[in-house]
């Protein structure tokens, strides 16, 4: 049963329209470095790199997008059209429907991330790019993880999830995070840098993180357990609708 839940959430996350729109976005670092590579800018191609593509872009915006919109529809479409009546009802522990949900939005999340940070600190870096791809590409598989488990959270939460995301993601993430450096250990996507900054060991010119690496990955890891857990103990006493 998981392994079905999970193929056919992972089809019909391939197959959605909004899929194709995160695929553009996830392009967008990739034509910066283009344009970056063919402008023949005087700025140093490592610090742009970092700093550009996969800071500003890849972690700041494509990621958290990404996730929001995949991991606020693998369950929370189904609960608010009532599909999800045909797994609620079988005698499934909840946790093998929400675990396999969660993991194809998370493998989508992160095919697409790894994969825009990949390309685009190869058009710049060429060669060089190996350790900016292995630190930033790893870091985003655990931000992606973390901000998924947090978004179908959500969307078992409230029927307003998309909202609740947005407002996390820009209010919370941006405003409040960049004024307020205390609220950094309360951040995913600067537990992100922080796990792409001890990976990549770039110099501290290019990035320099608010939270270290090893405690970007414990809190990383306590925010995708706590997550993941209340998400079940709530899907377990979701309200059933018929669908329609």
């Amino acid at each position: 049963m998981t392994g079905f839940i999970f193929a056919l959430t992972l089809r019909q996350l391939v197959f959605r329209r909004s899929t194709l729109l995160l695929l553009l976005l996830a392009t967008i670092p990739v034509l910066v470095g283009i344009v970056f590579k063919i402008g023949e800018s005087n700025e140093d191609p490592e610090r742009f790199t970092v700093r550009v593509l996969c800071v500003w872009l890849a972690v700041t915006t494509v990621l958290p997008l990404t996730a929001l919109l995949f991991g606020t529809s693998v369950i929370g479409d189904e609960l608010e059209d009532g599909t999800v009546i045909y797994l609620l009802t079988k005698p499934v522990e909840r946790w093998r429907i929400l675990v396999p949900k969660v993991c194809a939005a998370w493998l989508m999340t992160t095919l697409l991330v790894v994969s825009s940070i990949a390309v685009s600190s190869l058009v710049v870096l060429g060669g060089d790019a190996g350790k900016v791809i292995l630190g930033f590409g790893l870091a985003a598989a655990v931000g992606a993880l973390a901000y998924i488990s947090v978004f179908v959270m959500l969307s078992i939460v409230t029927s307003r999830a998309l909202i609740a995301g947005l407002v996390f993601v820009f209010i919370w993430e941006g405003a409040v995070s960049g004024i307020f450096e205390g609220v950094r250990f309360l951040s995913i996507r600067h537990y992100t840098l922080g796990i792409a900054d001890w990976l990549t060991k770039v110099r501290s010119d290019v990035l320099d993180a608010y939270v270290s690496g090893a405690t970007a990955v414990v809190l990383s890891l306590v925010v995708i357990v706590i997550a993941v857990v209340y998400a079940n103990r709530r899907l377990q006493t979701v309200e059933i609708r018929e669908a329609t």
